[in-house]
């Protein structure tokens, strides 16, 4: 029993696991030297993103394409040059991938060094690693079979950034989003003053302040996942050209859609050497506009906790400021609008850049993508940011209360829309002499209201109401949530 759970490979997956992680721990980077702060004075907040997009993950996902690329044709009728194989070689093929290791990549680079070609030293690794028995030689002949360098990497690329999706960034969204949903059903019914330009305006609730994000930020989300991550593995110029000098008569473009699809990609069918990278653009423009709509929620939440709405969980031995001892500045909401927009600045580079090549293919994106894992990681570390913003606010229901309760100018709005309803002239009109620029309280509405010629019921709930009733569906949108 116990010696086939040693023999499986998820097992195997496991050890290889710990290994990495203990290697990339020994090999790390002084943080104080680093010259991004990604790798710097952030790296502990990025480390679910370094297996993804680091270099060492870049030839991982190298590896994986070329040798599913091998055991794919050596599962094709037509290519009976290759296959069928054995299981033990199918193993030995699979722990190449699976048992992908820092020494390994070190290996790679070391070949590298020689080929000046970072693909082709992957394609020179694997053949090491292959070794020199009977059933090798025609592996290592169909080795990169009919591909072009960029066949590997637009794959390699695109299972990373859908790594980075599903593994990473969906989960982050979901947490914050469901964060804000709690938040809005618990204080559905707590009355606040809203503000349009600035100045007061028709009441809402917190509850549905925080609605209003988290369905925005819902709405983003899902067109984020909705992106299709396209690849393309169809040769030099993407015609399959030696594919049909080499097999003439086989379905060639119906063989690439099936690879494709099994590393769970979705096949783009024309292209140039380079798939043209309009999906990345999609990719990178719906995170950008989630990630504006963060920017904005910051933003709002920052000049809350400045009119005191909310209180900041104090940490005991926090410094606000290095002078003022009194304060509790807002940093968390303040370090992810900042770190989100150096993620929105290199992603609106992606989407602008990354489709555009000089005809069939120029080098320009390769060294731009390689990016990709920096600006995820401005993303990665603002949402932190802001989870433990949100975990420290604090509501001051007596500051907000006060706030509205003070408000009465607000009913202006309630009172005209009222006497519009029984014909009453320039109802707006009389408002606007009543109250614009004029200190407006209780006694001064009341007034006007009992002066008024409209149904006495009406009359009376127009004197009833309150700027903190006077919130219209906000709680049960709130609750809806």
């Amino acid at each position: 029993m116990f010696e086939n759970v040693y023999d499986s490979r998820f097992l195997r997956a496991c050890l290889h696991w710990f290994t990495v992680h203990e290697k990339l721990w020994q090999m790390k980077i002084p943080t104080l030297r680093a010259l991004s702060p990604t790798d710097g004075r952030y790296s502990e907040k990025v480390n679910d993103l370094r297996d993804i997009f680091s270099e060492f993950g870049l030839m991982r996902f190298r590896v994986m394409v070329e040798v599913r690329w091998l055991q794919f044709l050596a599962d094709e009728p037509d290519i009976e040059e290759v296959g069928p194989i054995s299981s033990a070689m199918k193993e030995v093929l699979n722990r190449i991938v699976d048992d992908f290791s820092l020494d390994d990549a070190e290996r790679v680079k070391k070949i590298e060094a020689t080929t000046n070609h970072d693909v082709k030293a992957v394609e020179y690794f694997i053949r090491e690693r292959l070794g020199g028995g009977p059933e090798t030689r025609p592996l290592k002949d169909f080795l990169h079979f009919g591909c072009t360098s960029e066949d590997i990497n637009n794959l390699s690329y695109a299972l990373m950034l859908r790594s980075a999706r599903s593994d990473v960034l969906s989960p982050q969204m979901r947490a914050l989003g469901n964060k804000l949903k709690a938040m809005a059903r618990e204080y559905a019914e707590l009355p606040m003053l809203s503000r349009t330009h600035g100045q007061t305006a028709s009441p809402t609730t917190l509850g549905k302040e925080l609605a209003n994000v988290a369905a925005r930020l819902e709405r983003a989300q899902e067109q984020f996942a909705a992106v299709k991550i396209l690849g393309k593995f169809n040769g030099a110029v993407g015609n399959y050209n030696a594919h049909v000098v080499a097999y003439p008569d086989t379905e060639w473009q119906a063989i690439s859609q099936r690879f494709i699809e099994s590393l769970g990609i979705q096949s783009n069918p024309y292209t140039t050497q380079i798939e043209p990278h309009d999906w990345t653009a999609e990719y990178s423009h719906t995170l950008l506009r989630y990630n504006t709509i963060l920017i904005d929620f910051a933003r709002d939440i920052w000049g809350y906790i400045s009119l005191g709405y909310f209180k900041q969980k104090v940490a005991k031995n926090e410094v606000g400021s290095s002078t003022m001892p009194h304060k509790v500045n807002p940093i968390d909401f303040e370090n992810a609008e900042g770190n989100l927009g150096m993620a929105n600045a290199m992603l609106s580079h992606f989407a602008a850049k990354l489709p555009i090549s000089r005809w069939q293919r120029d080098l320009t994106d390769s060294t731009v993508q390689r990016n990709f894992g920096v600006a995820t990681g401005y993303v990665v570390i603002a949402m932190q940011s802001l989870r433990k913003g949100v975990e420290k606010l604090q509501v001051n229901r007596e500051a907000i209360h006060a706030d509205v309760s003070a408000a009465w100018e607000v009913l202006a709005e309630a009172v005209q829309t009222v006497m519009r309803r029984y014909g009453i002239p320039e109802p707006y009109e009389k408002l606007k002499a009543l109250t614009r620029g004029q200190a407006v309280n209780k006694e001064v509405l009341h007034k006007f209201i009992t002066s008024l010629e409209i149904p006495d019921g009406e009359k009376q709930r127009l004197l009833d109401l309150a700027p903190e009733t006077y919130t219209g569906l906000a709680a049960k949108q709130a609750r809806d949530i």
